[in-house]
């Protein structure tokens, strides 16, 4: 079990699988409310580990990347998952899709939040894991999880 509740951790991902595994790992721990904050550069696997989440949901439809539609609500899994990208937007954009609708859960059931490029939100929850995915060299990428603001998860990451 690996308990991200008061530190940063970091995982060497491999390859996209060990990105996609990392996802179905926090999708099958993830609780109602959580909001996940990712961040990234271009093809850095954000969406794969989004895809990831959604598997470890339950959900058996494509997770495609929202970068032209904005927002993919899939509610079929477990618990609902919102993937929200907010690649194309400017934050005076960002700010007027009252996006805390979907992580505290006001017009629609409580679910996991999942945005992409969310560096770009002038506001953010008071309580998230910030994912960072980095590369490394060719031999792979780092993701660095953050809880911020008392955010907590015990997962079991074996791989």
């Amino acid at each position: 079990m690996v308990d991200i509740s008061a530190k940063s951790l970091q995982i060497f991902l491999r390859d996209a699988a060990a990105t996609l595994q990392l996802g179905i790992k926090l999708g099958q721990s993830l609780p109602a409310g959580s909001a996940i904050l990712l961040e990234g550069d271009l093809g850095s696997g954000k969406t794969t580990l989004v895809q990831g989440i959604g598997s470890g949901l339950g959900i058996t439809e494509p997770i495609v990347s929202p970068t032209f539609t904005l927002i993919n609500e899939y509610t079929e899994g477990r618990l609902p998952l919102y993937h929200l990208d907010l690649y194309r937007l400017q934050p005076k954009e960002v700010e007027g899709l009252y996006l805390e609708s979907y992580w505290e859960g006001i017009d629609m059931p409580l679910g996991i939040v999942a945005i992409e490029w969310a560096e770009l939100l002038p506001y953010k929850p008071i309580s998230y894991l910030r994912l960072c995915l980095t590369y490394q060299d060719e031999s792979g990428r780092l993701a660095e999880l953050m809880p911020i603001g008392g955010w907590q998860l015990e997962f079991d990451y074996s791989k």
